[in-house]
């Protein structure tokens, strides 16, 4: 009976978990700013993708701080609501698993939470399942999950962007990078199967990008706004 109860309890809350980091994820921000203040979709412009790249290489101005806010924000609530989720497991229901075990089971529960919050944020199903790639709210999300794996996800980041001006380059260093790190600091199956899910959603996203780097024309970070 026992086994029932915790297995009935663990899907419930699991679910609950996929359910609400994914709507969570949906509340893109680069979309809903030049979608309904702006009144010009940014994914009509540029790369068409609905992130935070092209949103500022499209519009520029104070609006991006707006973007970056919702894009961090939905991440952060993604991974505390799971995290309030796992928190209701009760030892009691498991007499076997070691205290430790129960810690990490509230880390799975961020790499969870993590991986539906990113599919809501590149699949949003109220904007027609075309969203962004990842790398704001996937960012926060390592963040949230551990700063070890931040410190290598975002100083790689920020050091092939400023070496390179290629984003996407730093992008394909998170994306790669988040499941190795993850492996090394949290060695147990689920969790790393998990952070290699969260890891190639971002790569498999950049693969128009890794295309342009190869043939020498992907587009370089510049602090000017493009005219129209």
């Amino acid at each position: 009976m026992g086994a029932l109860i915790y297995f009935l309890i663990s899907h419930m809350q699991f679910w609950a978990a996929a359910v609400i980091a994914y709507f969570c994820g949906c509340f893109n921000g680069a979309v809903i700013v030049s979608k309904y203040i702006l009144r010009d979709d940014v994914r009509n412009h540029g790369s068409g993708n609905a992130g935070l790249t092209n949103f500022f290489r499209t519009f520029g101005g104070p609006l991006t701080f707006v973007v970056i806010l919702c894009d961090v924000l939905k991440a952060v609530a993604a991974i505390k609501i799971s995290v309030w989720l796992g928190g209701y497991f009760d030892p009691r229901i498991m007499p076997d698993t070691p205290m430790e075990n129960q810690a990490l089971l509230l880390v799975l529960f961020k790499y969870w939470g993590g991986l539906f919050c990113l599919l809501g944020h590149m699949f949003p199903c109220m904007f027609h399942f075309k969203g962004g790639k990842g790398i704001l709210s996937g960012g926060t999300i390592a963040i949230m999950i551990d700063w070890r794996i931040a410190v290598v996800v975002w100083g790689g980041f920020l050091i092939l962007t400023a070496l390179t001006r290629y984003v996407s380059l730093g992008s394909l260093w998170a994306g790669a990078s988040f499941p190795f790190i993850s492996w090394y600091c949290y060695p147990q199956p689920p969790i790393v199967v998990l952070a290699f899910c969260l890891g190639g959603l971002i790569v498999w996203k950049h693969r128009a990008n890794i295309q342009r780097l190869l043939a020498g024309n992907e587009n370089k970070l510049s602090f000017h706004r493009k005219k129209t």
